[in-house]
């Protein structure tokens, strides 16, 4: 072998740590884990979760159907000639992007008619959005009418201390010790979100693994580049 041969690692499967011990919960999210918290006692068959990416979202969805057993739709299979069937057997969905039905007058009348669905079978509906439905423009009164009726809470994007405390596990999961500077300085140069903290941190430890380095600040330079205070986010690794 070369001094130049690279030893790829085996991909041993590591998942991702997206379970309900492995959410923190902060005052940006607590508002939204206690209503989660109360289902089924929903006042409305639908629950609309909102706030911009990267806010937790995915996970809190997540944890709700693994506790509901519901299943995960998108605008797009709401164009179907049975909406019933979307409801059976377990009568919980979770409808992500939620938000892209307003305007859509098909779109509409189908969310409309799977919430009285819904509400006929004791059925509920856990909608994912970017903003709130105030803030929609729905050209179908009677589906504004059930949205603006039902609880909508909103989530906000991590502060540092949840972001940090997020990295810090994040590294305890693939069980990866790493310096305080490297979680300063990967506070200031990668994308502030849950979803790109997942994805720097399993880059790294990758990296690692191929290049049979700790990772410092100097590998994180080498991996990730000096990207500024506001970079892309990264890929997901193929």
């Amino acid at each position: 072998m070369t001094g130049e041969h690279r030893q790829i690692p085996l991909d041993w499967g590591h998942r991702s740590a997206m379970g309900e011990a492995d959410f923190m919960v902060a005052p940006g999210n607590q508002d939204a884990v206690a209503w989660l918290d109360s289902w089924p006692d929903w006042p409305a068959p639908a629950l609309v979760l909102f706030g911009p990416q990267g806010c937790g979202k995915s996970h809190l969805a997540q944890i709700w159907r693994a506790r509901s057993r519901a299943s995960l739709i998108t605008p797009e299979d709401l164009r179907t000639d049975d909406l019933p069937d979307l409801l059976r057997p377990i009568r919980a969905l979770v409808l992500d992007h939620a938000q892209d039905v307003a305007g859509d007058a098909g779109l509409e009348r189908a969310l409309f008619h799977l919430y009285n669905i819904a509400k006929e079978v004791g059925g509920h509906l856990l909608l994912l959005a970017d903003r709130a439905p105030v803030n929609w423009v729905m050209r179908l009164p009677d589906l504004r009418s059930r949205l603006m009726a039902a609880p909508a809470v909103g989530m906000a994007a991590p502060d540092d201390a949840l972001l940090m405390a997020v990295l810090v596990k994040l590294f305890v999961d693939r069980q990866l010790r790493v310096g305080e500077d490297v979680i300063a300085w990967l506070m200031t140069h990668t994308e502030r979100s849950f979803a790109n903290a997942r994805r720097v941190v399993a880059l790294l430890d990758h990296e690692a693994l191929v290049a049979k380095k700790p990772i410092t600040v100097r590998f994180c330079r080498q991996v990730l580049g000096d990207g500024g205070a506001n970079p892309a986010p990264l890929p997901e690794l193929g």
